[in-house]
């Protein structure tokens, strides 16, 4: 291992801030793996870097109050994403309830991959990836598709006009219309109820259309 790989190391550790993930896989222009797996056992055992899980390591960050901050569940999650080249999105209960549109949360965090399912443990933070289908991860990383999974997550019992109505007030004009635009990644019930909110009185004249008669 040369000098210069493990300075290296060490001043993009310095630049990216205490509790900053870095994968290993970011570090490989320093030097070759070896040079870099050589580098990160030295940084770690000095106490400079910490291992957040296989691949990722970090500045540690201490709290006055609370000691050893651990990484955030979603910078964990992207973090392992990058260090492998998956993609990755908050789960749809999780998005749900960052938009306000529900209460419910996991226990743990859980988030979607292009990757394989897996759970990983970094100290007391647990995170879980699961697998999720190309569909299911479309906008990956913007808001449109974080609404997107929080709508199907809902179902159609639960998405109404109204529930779009909110989604589109919690969104920026262009995130929402970029939402609207992606019909191919969406159930046809929740392209039906898009339909419905942009046309009212159309939606309603096809519920009173499908209704039986009293007599029949």
């Amino acid at each position: 291992m040369s000098t210069s790989t493990i300075t290296a190391i060490r001043k993009e550790f310095e630049q990216a801030g205490p509790g900053a993930l870095i994968p290993t896989s970011r570090l490989l222009r320093y030097g070759t793996r070896a040079a870099v797996d050589q580098a990160l056992s030295r940084l770690g055992r000095a106490g400079e870097i910490t291992r957040a899980a296989r691949g990722v390591y970090y500045r540690p960050k201490t709290s006055r109050l609370a000691g050893p901050v651990p990484p955030e569940p979603q910078a964990l999650a992207e973090a392992l994403a990058e260090s492998r080249g998956e993609s990755i999105a908050a789960h749809g209960a999780e998005a749900a309830r960052r938009l306000g549109l529900s209460t419910q949360a996991p226990l743990s965090p859980v988030f979607l991959t292009s990757g394989r399912s897996r759970t990983v443990q970094s100290g007391q933070l647990r995170v879980q990836l699961r697998h999720a289908a190309s569909k299911e991860l479309v906008l990956a990383g913007t808001p449109a598709g974080e609404a997107l999974r929080a709508l199907r997550y809902l179902g159609p019992k639960q998405v109404t006009p109204e529930v779009i109505a909110q989604v589109r007030g919690a969104l920026p004009v262009a995130e929402f219309k970029m939402l609207r635009e992606e019909t191919n990644a969406m159930p046809g019930w929740l392209s039906d109820e898009f339909y419905r909110y942009e046309h009212p009185q159309s939606g309603s004249s096809e519920r009173q259309a499908v209704r039986v008669p009293a007599d029949a």
